[in-house]
């Protein structure tokens, strides 16, 4: 019995496998809010530009 608790300590493979996961999320998380803040800036672009050939157009 003991040499099974002293192998369960041993075995990082858990740990790592929790690890890559985490740095997964987190490499995700960053890329959504990354497209997510360059998506609005681009939004925001061609909302003004449509303003301004709105506005010449109707001149």
């Amino acid at each position: 019995m003991k040499n099974l608790f002293d192998r369960f300590v041993k075995d990082e493979s858990g740990a790592t496998a929790i690890e890559y996961g985490l740095i997964a999320a987190l490499i995700s998380v960053a890329l959504i809010t990354g497209a997510t803040t360059l998506g609005n800036a681009l939004n925001n672009q061609f909302d003004q530009l449509s303003d301004k050939l709105n506005y010449k157009s109707g001149s």
